[in-house]
């Protein structure tokens, strides 16, 4: 069996989630390797001692290159934490495919693809952790956000799958379910929206207020947690002999997965009513 290589590589990590894993990691003396599209954003990270290297989940040359460079510069990578991705909010009649499909281009495709480079390695050495940063929605869906949800339920169901048939090789796998976390994810779903129009035109505009409240202010903004609350999370889910196949992060998280599954459809849709109002005919 090949020597265990503990070389950590975290996606997304410019900021966030991402950025807060990553310097939590490096102070606990894991070999860190963080990316982002643009490594110009990771200046702080190197500074605090990380290893930086650009990689674009839509870009297949760029995994490729990526991983190589990574493995020439640090050897085999033992732990990926796939957490790279954004929500691209929007009514589902309105959305352009070519945003649905750059959506799952980053949520799935492009992490699915990384997740097959670097398991080769893992095999080898019968040890190795892949972290999933799923989220309390894939598992509970709210109005506005369908293209968000519905990759993130496709990342549920990889990762169930993936656990299965990598766990005889001595690989975890393991997904972590944030509820709302104080980052700038809000602002960046924001952005995706159009201006409120048309027959969902009211429906929009109480997406883009409770978008803006939940990482902000008001009533769900009780239940957010911070970057670090997930990252202390997963420095504990790669650390243990044994992780749990799941871990629910923030009150949101819990309070949302438990609802929804306590409710049931029908219930759900009216619970639904009482936030959002339903487009209907005039």
């Amino acid at each position: 069996m090949a020597a265990i290589s503990k070389t950590v590589l975290v996606t997304g990590a410019s900021s966030g989630i991402g950025e807060a894993t990553a310097l939590r990691l490096v102070k606990a003396g894991w070999k860190v390797v963080a990316t982002a599209r643009r490594p110009e954003t990771l200046a702080a990270l190197a500074a605090a001692g990380c290893a930086t290297a650009r990689l674009d989940l839509a870009d297949d040359a760029s995994l490729t290159e990526a991983v190589s460079q990574i493995v020439a510069e640090h050897g085999p990578i033992g732990v990926l934490i796939n957490n790279a991705g954004y929500s691209q909010s929007g009514v589902l009649e309105t959305l352009p495919l070519d945003k649905v499909r750059a959506q799952f281009e980053a949520n799935v495709f492009g992490l699915l693809r990384l997740t097959q480079l670097v398991l080769p390695a893992m095999r080898a050495q019968h040890w190795g952790k892949i972290v999933n940063v799923s989220s309390m929605g894939g598992k509970v869906q709210f109005p506005g956000g369908g293209a968000y949800h519905a990759s993130k339920h496709a990342l549920e169901a990889l990762s169930d799958v993936l656990r299965f048939e990598v766990a005889g090789f001595g690989i975890d796998v393991v997904v972590i379910e944030p509820g709302l976390v104080r980052t700038r994810f809000a602002e960046t779903a924001l952005a995706t929206m159009p201006p409120p129009s048309g027959p969902y035109g009211e429906l929009e505009a109480v997406v883009a207020r409770l978008t803006r409240d939940a990482a902000i202010k008001g009533g769900f903004a009780r239940f957010a947690g911070s970057a670090d609350d997930v990252a202390r999370v997963i420095e504990r889910a790669i650390t243990i002999a044994h992780p749990k196949p799941r871990y629910r992060v923030t009150a949101a998280a819990h309070i949302f997965v438990l609802l929804r599954q306590l409710l049931g459809d029908r219930l759900w849709d009216t619970f639904l009513r009482t936030i959002y109002p339903q487009p209907r005919s005039s």
